[in-house]
């Protein structure tokens, strides 16, 4: 393999290859028609063939494609399972793993960045990486003072590969709609081109992750490992064993299952509120399960990796995502309808029934409104299917809501987040950790108008 970012041409070429190959799939569709084959069959292995090339492509280029392939494929539960079967183990493997860059490459990166010397500052360093992703490759290795530590080093030229690939694929983003239904893919890119300066600055990723491992240090549910020493394209971070999420979904216990998406829920509200951080990696390829939670040696930990993307939320979570949910919970449709269109997501051009309003979010907001909720990905395709199908009022309204720029990321990952609890089909007491974490969604006492804490803990 050689270098990334491989020449331009070269990425640029198999990138725009794909909508050639959707296009001829849909010319091979057509004539399996004209022969007879249902619509519902051909349909069905077109998006099949469509999706095996695309992530294959995407797992190859590492870059923005291998990040956006990422992005997708926590939404895969939203995917008809007759869909969705045949390349979740690509999905898995985009999660997990890419082709490693050369030996002789990372040489040069740890030569350049930390001096010609730079195997003293390892008692051990091996050289086959141990995970590789889309902007870097990490290798295991023992620091100088005897820690096991993981060694990032970010790809040569990641930075350009990242913009080009991103660029290229939202010249082709309708094209790749119809993979994940009721998910408008170009916002996704352009969300994560904003978020490329971020994401290949080190200094700003080990300034996230010591906030996060310094809070939660003595926490007996989350793991964040601390960091050891970070430069330009290096970040040296103490290493942390367990088992990857992506293997939980594929095979783990149900046992193992919950208590994953308890402790995903519980890191996803509880991070903001304790660190004005919100992490906004959530793909499973980012998480761990570790034994040795507080019920003992069978008990688990959530391991959390890769803080590269954060959204910064000084006062955590916005006040009226809580408040919001609440008033919904509460069959508040007014007041729901009132503080949605002073946050903007409804625009001052367009009125919109309150009672309509409500009617779309209470489907969406029903894993709060039980002690106990059960994600799973026919939960997930019901409500994909219900916002995508043109002939839904869900459909007709949710065109006509708007998503300011202040949520998008809040939104992605709460998303993410939930494409990742239906694929681990985990029981939740989500309501649980929106008592504990979220603002606003327990109303203060002091509030007047906007109903008690009786409302709240009865709906």
């Amino acid at each position: 393999m050689s270098d990334l970012p491989r020449k331009a041409v070269t990425r640029t070429a198999k990138l725009a290859a794909l909508p050639l190959g959707f296009a001829g799939r849909a010319t091979w569709g057509l004539g399996k028609r004209i022969v007879g084959e249902s619509a519902e069959i051909v349909g069905r292995e077109l998006q099949q063939r469509t999706a095996e090339q695309l992530f294959k492509v995407l797992g190859e280029l590492k870059g923005g494609a291998m990040k956006f392939g990422q992005a997708l494929s926590v939404f895969e539960s939203a995917l008809p399972e007759e869909v969705a079967g045949p390349y979740r183990a690509a999905l898995t493997k985009l999660q997990e793993a890419a082709p490693p860059m050369p030996t002789r490459t990372v040489h040069s990166v740890l030569e350049q960045r930390l001096g010609p010397d730079w195997r003293d500052l390892f008692e051990e360093f091996e050289e086959k990486p141990s995970a590789a992703a889309s902007i870097g490759q990490v290798h295991r290795a023992v620091w100088h003072d005897g820690r096991a530590v993981a060694v990032k080093v970010q790809y040569p030229g990641a930075g350009e590969a990242l913009l080009s690939d991103l660029g290229q694929l939202s010249r082709f983003a309708r094209l790749l709609g119809p993979l994940i239904p009721g998910m408008d893919i170009k916002p996704l890119i352009s969300e994560l081109r904003d978020r490329v300066s971020e994401e290949l600055d080190y200094g700003l990723e080990a300034q996230a992750q010591t906030v996060h491992a310094e809070e939660f240090a003595d926490d007996p549910d989350v793991v964040v490992p601390a960091v050891v020493h970070q430069c330009e394209q290096i970040l040296v971070t103490e290493w942390i064993d367990g088992i990857p999420l992506s293997e939980v979904i594929a095979d783990g216990t149900q046992e193992q299952r919950d208590r994953a998406g308890q402790l995903l829920a519980r890191f996803l509200f509880s991070g903001p509120a304790r660190t004005g951080l919100l992490h906004a990696d959530p793909h499973p390829g980012n998480f761990r399960l570790l034994p040795g939670g507080p019920a003992g040696a069978d008990d688990w930990r959530l391991g959390v990796l890769d803080f590269g993307t954060v959204d910064r939320l000084p006062g955590g979570l916005p006040t009226p995502i809580g408040a919001s949910l609440r008033m919904t919970l509460d069959g508040e449709a007014e007041s729901v309808y009132e503080l949605l269109c002073a946050e903007g997501f409804v625009k001052e051009s367009i009125a919109l029934e309150p009672d309509a309003v409500l009617d779309y979010l209470l489907p969406i907001i029903e894993p709060a409104q039980v002690e106990t909720f059960t994600f799973t990905r026919s939960w997930m395709r019901g409500q994909a299917a219900r916002i995508a199908d043109p002939r839904s009022p869900a459909y007709q309204l949710g065109k006509q809501l708007n998503l300011p720029p202040s949520y998008l990321l809040i939104h992605r990952v709460t998303l993410s987040t939930i494409g990742v609890l239906c694929q681990l089909s985990a029981a939740v007491r989500l309501r649980e950790e929106l008592e504990e974490w979220l603002p606003g969604f327990v109303p203060d006492p002091a509030e007047d108008g906007i109903g008690g804490e009786e409302s709240a803990a009865g709906a």
